[in-house]
């Protein structure tokens, strides 16, 4: 009987979370302007700079086209206009409120889309570039934040160069990652119109096809984050690009481009999450991207007291002991 109970009880406990864990971009801010998201998976008069998509479950597979931009992204109708060095905000939901995994890499890409607005780009033409990376550190995982209900926050490369750019901001869910194919893998496309006089642009070793930068595989993928909670963290896909280091280059005649780099392990730069308000009473945290001798690897520690929602962190810790409880 009581084992009944207790059976009863971790189930109610569990179930409550797997149905508050899918989530969505609701708004992003560029430069202090906030610009609202669309409903997912309804038709919407709503002009909007986000790529809408029909639904708020994850991605699984590394070779799913929904990869890109998240469950069948539609083309936006607008732009936003930004400028090299601008700040960005992107308010991650879930069905609960506030987002809810708490475990896992946040990641950062560009694609080029060339001459025309990137309301008329098809992000499976993209080449992908990957402007910053946040892992973890002493205090736990920079997606936690999120829980509290902050915003992902990070900054255009300051020396990019104008023209038309779809941003990618991706978080990768890893409660289930000690399994192939467990990863869950949220991301949204945002359209940008990049202004000033910037020359930073990739090298064709910056640039990813997505599908094609993750392997099922990878370190950073296929990863149990909770046998060893202190182990260094090894992102998944490409480095940081070259010219965010410092150096300028020369912007390809072919800004989608043709080439990619192979999916696997890659040496980088490691990130690690702080804390601003880019608006009044709106904490957030930001990651700035550096170089690191280390490559794509992140040293880090959890800490259980710095968790925003101590006592339910706490339980599900618990409760990921075991395996049929890791959902």
């Amino acid at each position: 009987m009581k084992l009944a109970l207790v059976s009863a009880l971790l189930a109610t406990l569990l179930l409550t979370p797997r149905i508050a864990a899918h989530g969505w971009v609701a708004s992003i801010t560029v430069a202090g302007t906030t610009y609202q998201g669309p409903p997912i998976g309804t038709s919407s008069d709503l002009a909007s700079v986000i790529r809408q998509v029909n639904t708020n479950s994850p991605v699984t597979s590394v070779s799913d086209p929904n990869l890109a931009c998240g469950p069948n992204a539609q083309l936006a109708q607008d732009n936003a206009d930004a400028n090299p060095g601008d700040s960005i905000a992107v308010d991650w939901v879930s069905t609960a409120g506030a987002w809810f995994h708490d475990v896992g890499p946040m990641l950062t890409y560009l694609a080029n889309c060339g001459s025309a607005s990137c309301s008329e780009f098809d992000a499976a033409n993209a080449m992908w570039f990957k402007i910053q990376q946040a892992g973890r550190d002493a205090s736990g995982w920079a997606q936690a934040q999120l829980n509290s209900g902050a915003s992902a926050t990070l900054s255009l490369p300051s020396n990019l160069a104008p023209g038309n750019y779809l941003l990618r901001h991706e978080i990768i869910a890893l409660q289930n990652g000690g399994s192939q194919g467990g990863a869950e893998f949220y991301a949204s496309c945002s359209q940008l119109r990049v202004g000033g006089s910037g020359t930073g642009a990739p090298t064709s070793s910056d640039l990813v096809k997505i599908p094609g930068a993750y392997s099922a595989t990878d370190p950073g993928i296929l990863v149990d984050v909770y046998s060893n909670p202190n182990a260094p963290y090894t992102f998944p896909g490409p480095p940081i690009a070259s010219f965010i280091a410092g150096g300028d280059s020369t912007p390809p005649t072919n800004p989608p481009g043709t080439s990619s780099v192979p999916p696997g392990n890659l040496p980088g730069t490691s990130v690690l999450p702080s804390h601003s308000t880019t608006a009044p009473g709106r904490p957030t945290h930001t990651s700035a991207a550096a170089p690191s001798p280390s490559g794509n690897v992140c040293k880090l520690r959890r800490s259980i007291s710095s968790s925003p929602h101590p006592a339910r962190t706490g339980v599900k810790r618990w409760l990921r002991g075991f395996p049929m409880f890791r959902k």
